[in-house]
């Protein structure tokens, strides 16, 4: 088993090898390795600083990569130190993008004040939730001051990274109204900030007409409570030129701060620290039955009942519970 308190004590130091080590051992399905993963987890949480942790999406051909490249260095030579991590649920279909985004950010990823890690390859949406999730806490513990959450993938990865970041931030090219209603509102509703990108050149005026549909489209869905005046927002941002980067990051250590200091930021770490405890559990049970024999064959026959229509799904799902507790108390 790993040696946990000297690897502790290195990522205190910040040493970014042993981060690295310690966000292999948490990707890791063994099941020494995620003893050693949780024991370091704990030794590590009550030494942890809090970082601003940032979930970023992004349409596809947004600029994600330069943006991310562009503001990582900007907040880097402000003297902070910037971790960049990836949701990739479909990594396990496609590849994914993020190691093409890598070496993309060629600046961003020699620069000492940075550290960048893709997520692992998993076919389970869940399993990669959680390693994600215990890398912004090695980062945080490692002494970074802002985590970039990015997710690759499309669909629930988007509402999953908004459940473990301070902010989610959405990232949206210069387009016509057609992409207005191409968004899923489920986004638009999690996002605290939207940035149009790409804001320069030919592209300036149509990105202030998108940056305007936007705006509008955030006043109409909501005023959430742990809203300042003026938030949710639309800003302009040239991630190629570094127009606009120093207002967006205003605008967002503003919202942070806000909520720091009226306790927003406090219940929000609680609900996802719950939220992710309870998911923890579901993913267990769920692990628990396929790893147990009797139970995994009731659960192909039960599928197939419930696909065929045979059989209710909570029909189905109360014989699993009534085996696994029947099971328990045997």
């Amino acid at each position: 088993m790993t040696d946990i308190e000297p690897l502790a004590q290195a990522i205190v130091r910040g040493e970014r090898r042993a981060l690295a080590r310690a966000i292999t051992l948490v990707e890791s399905r063994r099941a020494d390795h995620r003893t050693a993963a949780t024991a370091l987890l704990e030794r590590l949480a009550p030494t942890a600083p809090h970082a601003l942790r940032i979930g970023l999406s992004g349409t596809p051909g947004v600029g994600k990569s330069t943006f991310i490249e562009a503001f990582g260095m900007m907040l880097c030579e402000k003297g902070l130190r910037v971790a960049v991590l990836a949701v990739d649920p479909s990594s396990a279909r496609s590849g994914g993008s993020i190691l093409g985004d890598k070496t993309r950010m060629e600046q961003l990823s020699r620069h000492p004040n940075a550290f960048i890690r893709p997520s692992p390859s998993q076919s389970e949406l869940g399993g990669v939730a959680r390693r994600t999730r215990e890398a912004v806490s090695l980062c945080e513990a490692a002494g970074f001051d802002v985590v970039l959450i990015e997710t690759v993938g499309v669909g629930q990865s988007e509402t999953m990274v908004a459940d473990m970041a301070d902010l989610f931030v959405l990232l949206l090219a210069p387009a016509g109204g057609d992409e207005l209603q191409g968004v899923k509102r489920g986004i638009m509703e999690s996002a605290d900030i939207i940035l149009i990108n790409k804001a320069d050149g030919e592209l300036r005026a149509t990105a202030k007409r998108t940056c305007a549909d936007y705006a509008g489209a955030l006043r109409l869905l909501r005023k959430r409570v742990q809203d300042p005046e003026g938030y949710p927002l639309a800003m302009m941002v040239s991630a190629y030129e570094g127009t606009g980067l120093p207002e967006a990051w205003e605008k967002m250590q503003a919202l942070a701060k806000w909520r720091r200091d009226t306790g927003h930021h406090d219940k929000q770490r609680q609900a996802q620290a719950l939220h992710w405890f309870h998911e923890d559990v579901r993913q267990g049970l769920l692990a628990h039955l396929r790893a147990d024999p009797a139970m995994s064959n009731a659960m192909a026959r039960l599928d197939q009942q419930v696909a065929s229509g045979a059989r209710p799904p909570s029909a189905a799902a109360q014989e699993i519970l009534a085996g696994l507790i029947a099971t328990k108390s045997g």
